[in-house]
């Protein structure tokens, strides 16, 4: 392999591209073996674990776990390769909010005719990412593309201290 050869970068859109139908084959075999329900959990919980590292290695990478190095991620990695177009809501030190309002990622799962399994192979990452990334910040979302809403609305927040200067203390 020749110097060029080695330095093509896969986006994560690409990964999840090539990644997306071997792992289906995966899944519909096992669950042909040991039921859908059964694999799934299996499914649910190596995602969880791959989501956790994740978090912790793009938080290591980006040198911190604060909201502006999530910004920097959600820009840099998950929209590279245009695969997400992004709407800002609001970002600053406690709260990065934005809507997903093209979503690439659902597209691919869709083409592939497995948007089943692109909740939990991609969607469900979102949650479990931040346990690795920073358990202080809670994602709350409601509706996904994946899921037939128009939009993702993302809404990431430093979760509230409990004790502290707060309301009666």
């Amino acid at each position: 392999m020749d110097r060029k050869e080695r330095d093509i970068k896969i986006t994560h859109l690409m990964c999840r591209e090539i990644q997306a139908p071997i792992v289906s084959s995966l899944i519909k075999a096992f669950a042909d073996k040991i039921g859908y329900d059964n694999a799934m959990e299996i499914v649910k919980q190596v995602v969880r674990e791959d989501a956790i590292l994740s978090g912790r290695t793009l938080a290591n990478k980006y040198g911190g776990n604060t909201l502006r190095e999530l910004s920097k991620i959600v820009n840099e990695v998950w929209a590279n390769d245009d695969a997400l177009k992004i709407e800002i809501i609001k970002e600053d030190e406690d709260e990065l909010c934005f809507n997903v309002t093209s979503c690439k990622y659902a597209d691919i799962y869709e083409k592939l005719g497995i948007k089943e399994l692109g909740c939990i192979l991609s969607c469900s990452r979102d949650f479990w990412f931040m346990e690795g990334f920073n358990p202080e910040i809670e994602l709350v979302r409601t509706k996904t593309i994946m899921g037939g809403s128009e939009c993702c609305d993302f809404r990431y927040m430093k979760k509230a201290r409990q004790g502290t200067d707060g309301p009666g203390q």
